[in-house]
């Protein structure tokens, strides 16, 4: 593998960084729950985002199948669409060489508030985010993590006050604009095991997250 790394401080194997798209495959290690490849923000894009935030309304929800193309109709037509309408494309490509699936169901998320403000796993198998405008999915390393406290284990406490989180500094971001795998406790073999993550915290400053959410939809 090339220069893959775990993650620094995280005190775990789960979490992998990577500078390589084929090393990507090692979210389909046992034990790698996050795979992480940083990537070089593009200016074109965040200026396409930040004049076109309104007219994305909600975002984007729809399925496609393997070798359909993200329609560009469904973004705003204006200038620096082509650099956000590329990025798109080649995330999706890039989700169906990895996973093999048959489709998958894409959300563009155009978000004002955190949509899981708490820390939870998801039951889904791996799921790729990319956060373009905004703050990165955080997640929780499980060496400081009482799993015991996730959801009803929670008893209605705050994350900070469950005991869920044993140290806050196994708490960390995905980089803006990189490649996040994630894997959930759908995947086989993997209950109990899945990344504990949350959505970033916005607070009041009326800034805007956008993100991108590809899931594999199997034909039976």
């Amino acid at each position: 593998m090339s220069q893959a790394t775990l993650k620094q401080g995280a005190g775990t194997d789960e979490i992998l960084f990577v500078d390589q798209l084929a090393d990507l495959v090692s979210i389909f290690d046992t034990d790698v729950q996050l795979c992480i490849m940083q990537r070089s923000q593009q200016p074109e894009i965040l200026d396409y985002l930040d004049a076109a935030e309104n007219d994305l309304g909600s975002g984007i929800r729809q399925s496609f199948n393997r070798g359909t193309l993200f329609p560009a109709e469904l973004l705003p037509d204006l200038s620096g669409r082509e650099f956000l309408l590329k990025d798109i494309r080649f995330l999706m490509e890039l989700y169906f060489d990895l996973t093999g699936c048959d489709s998958i169901a894409l959300r563009l998320m155009v978000l004002d508030r955190a949509m899981y403000p708490r820390f939870h796993t998801d039951f889904a198998g791996i799921r790729l985010l990319c956060t373009w405008k905004g703050p990165g999915t955080q997640w929780l390393s499980s060496d400081y993590a009482d799993r015991s406290k996730l959801g009803e284990g929670s008893r209605g406490l705050a994350d900070l006050k469950s005991g869920l989180i044993r140290d806050p500094r196994g708490i960390g971001e995905v980089p803006a604009f990189a490649i996040a795998l994630l894997k959930g406790e759908a995947w086989e073999n993997n209950a109990g095991k899945g990344i504990i993550h949350r959505s970033p915290a916005l607070g009041s400053t009326g800034k805007m997250r956008i993100a991108l959410s590809l899931d594999a939809l199997w034909n039976d």
